[in-house]
C-alpha cells in the first residue's frame, strides 16, 4: 500500500482519493474505506472507540487508515467531514436515525400486520428522505444526459434487483426509448447483449451480494467501449467502479428485510426525468424551426 504525504484539503477530494486507490488497500483498510464512504456524518462525529466497532476494526486500524492519505491521524480526517456538516454539504444524521429505528423495531415481537406495515412505512420514509441528499444534482442529471444521448438502453438487474430493471425497462418503453431488457431466460444473457456498442448506455442494478452475471454484463459492456449507469448501494462495489456514472441507493432494512423503495422512486424520476428533457428539446427545435421558416 503506497501512502501520500500531502493529505486532502476537503471531504470530496477524499472520497474521490478512496475511490481511486480502493483496490489497492488491504481487506481492513477496504472496510473502513466503505464506512467512510457511507457513513460521512459518522466519521465526522462520533468517538475512534466507536468507529472502529462499527466498522469492525481495531482503533488502530482507523489511524493508519488515515495516514495512509497523508493525515497526521484519525482527528484530522474527521475534522474535514465535520467542516463538511458545519457548511451545509452533508445530510444530517441518517445512519444514526436507521440505527435507532433498527434497534427499536428488533426489541418489538412481531405483532398484527398493521404493525409490520407501519414498521415498513416508518423505514422507507427514511430512507426517501435520505435518497434526495445522497443523490447530488449532478450525478442525476449526468445519468439522465446518458439516457438521453443513448442510441439504445440495455437494462439489467438480477435476483433482488430485478423488479427495478424491469420497471426501468417498462417505463423506458412507456416513453418510446428504445430498450432492451436482459432478462436472462434460458442462460441467454450474453446473447441478449451481443449487439451492444459505444452508441449504446447499460444500465445495470445490483445490490450487496453482488450478481457475478451483472459484472459480467458491465465487462462485456466497458470492452465494447459501452457507457454504464449503475444503480448500487456502495460507490466501490464491483458493479460501481468501472461505471460511467453511479447512483447510490441505501434501502431500509426492516427486521432483515431489504426494501425497493428508494430505488423505485429513482427509478421513477430518472424516466420522467428523460421524458420531459426528451419534450423540451422537441419544442424548442420545433420553435427553432419555425422561426426560422418565418424569417425566410
Amino acid at each position: 500500500m503506497v501512502e501520500v504525504d500531502v493529505p486532502p484539503t476537503n471531504a470530496d477530494e477524499l472520497r474521490a482519493a478512496i475511490l481511486e486507490r480502493y483496490e489497492g488497500l488491504s481487506k481492513r483498510l477496504q472496510q473502513i474505506a466503505r464506512y467512510v464512504l457511507d457513513e460521512p456524518n459518522a466519521v465526522a462525529l462520533e468517538t475512534l472507540a466507536v468507529l472502529a466497532e462499527r466498522c469492525g476494526v481495531q482503533p488502530s486500524a482507523i489511524v493508519r487508515f488515515a495516514k495512509s492519505f497523508g493525515f497526521e491521524g484519525a482527528t484530522q480526517m474527521q475534522r474535514l467531514f465535520r467542516d463538511g456538516l458545519l457548511s451545509g454539504n452533508a445530510s444530517l444524521g441518517y445512519g444514526e436515525r436507521v440505527r435507532q429505528f433498527s434497534q427499536s423495531v428488533d426489541s418489538k415481537l412481531v405483532g398484527d400486520p398493521a404493525q409490520v406495515l407501519a414498521e415498513f412505512v416508518q423505514g422507507n420514509v427514511l430512507a426517501l428522505q435520505n435518497l434526495g441528499d445522497a443523490i447530488g444534482k449532478k450525478n442525476l442529471a449526468a445519468a439522465v444526459k446518458l439516457i438521453r444521448e443513448a442510441e439504445t438502453i440495455y437494462v439489467a438487474g438480477f435476483r433482488r434487483a430485478f423488479p427495478v430493471a424491469a420497471y426501468l425497462a417498462y417505463s423506458l418503453h412507456q416513453v418510446d426509448k428504445k430498450t432492451v431488457f436482459i432478462d436472462s431466460i434460458g442462460g441467454m444473457t450474453r446473447q441478449q447483449v451481443h449487439a451492444i456498442s459505444k452508441r449504446d448506455l447499460l444500465i445495470a442494478v445490483s445490490y450487496h451480494p453482488y450478481a457475478e452475471e451483472a459484472v459480467q454484463l458491465i465487462d462485456a459492456a466497458t470492452a465494447q467501449r459501452c457507457r454504464v449507469l449503475s444503480i448500487s448501494d456502495s460507490l466501490v462495489s464491483p458493479v460501481a467502479k468501472p461505471a460511467t456514472v453511479v447512483l447510490q441507493v441505501r434501502e431500509a432494512e426492516i427486521r432483515a428485510f431489504r426494501s425497493l423503495s428508494a430505488s423505485m422512486c429513482l427509478a421513477q424520476a430518472l424516466v420522467i426525468s428523460y421524458a420531459f428533457a426528451t419534450s423540451t428539446q422537441t419544442r424548442n427545435g420545433s420553435t427553432l424551426g419555425g422561426n426560422t421558416r418565418s424569417k425566410k
